[in-house]
């Protein structure tokens, strides 16, 4: 492909739109930042080869001039001094000045035209360029904000999916387990803690009677004799 083609193909290529296609956009924008710059280099050099070859042909279009002049003004001698074949020779050569300037004109146009669409692309390249070269700091950015954004979806989805239930589902029942296990210890306690306290306070109520019967025998005593 041509510099210039490959110019314009740039210039009228919609970045935006390439963009959203791209699977990888920053990946792509390097590689369009690299090519436009790659095209901005050669454009640049190609800009100044033509304008040293339009410096050229202007320098050539002066001589030609000059030449055309001159076999202007021989057939015109040529006539006055009556030699008409030197005159027909000055009219030839006058010709061929006359059709190597016109033809170098020609180059000097095409030379401008070309010059002239290419500075046009060179602005609107390098606009084009800081054009890609911020949409790379806003791409930048709008990765680490989408690759944030992926980790929180991650986690919660991972907090909210079938396998994450069923993991609380487990760990739940587990603690319920343990709960259930725990209160039957409990229980089994409290029974021989019941037991021994019953017969501890069988014990107390046995010796109180003896107690009370013994003191009541005391006092019972007098009323016998009494009798």
């Amino acid at each position: 492909m041509g510099i210039f083609r490959r110019g314009k193909d740039i210039i009228n290529s919609n970045i935006n739109a390439m963009l959203d296609k791209a699977e990888d956009p920053e990946k792509m924008i390097k590689l369009m930042m690299q090519e436009m710059e790659d095209t901005l280099v050669d454009l640049k050099s190609s800009i100044a080869a033509k304008m040293a070859s339009r410096t050229q042909a202007q320098k050539d279009l002066k001589v030609l001039e000059g030449r055309v002049n001159r076999w202007t003004e021989r057939s015109e001698m040529a006539v006055e001094k009556g030699r008409d074949d030197l005159a027909k020779e000055a009219l030839i050569e006058k010709k061929k000045a006359n059709d190597d300037l016109e033809a170098v004109k020609r180059d000097i146009d095409h030379l401008t035209q070309i010059i002239d669409e290419t500075k046009g692309n060179i602005l609107t390249l390098e606009e084009k360029l800081q054009t890609v070269i911020q949409k790379h700091k806003l791409l930048i950015q709008r990765a680490i904000h989408a690759k944030e954004k992926k980790e929180v979806n991650q986690t919660i989805r991972h907090a909210t999916g079938a396998e994450a239930m069923v993991r609380f589902n487990e760990f739940e029942n587990k603690i319920e387990r343990m709960e259930a296990e725990a209160e039957m210890t409990t229980v089994g306690n409290n029974s021989l803690e019941a037991e021994f306290a019953k017969m501890e306070s069988g014990s107390d109520v046995e010796d109180e009677l003896a107690e009370l019967k013994k003191t009541m025998g005391k006092k019972s005593a007098p009323k016998s004799e009494a009798k």
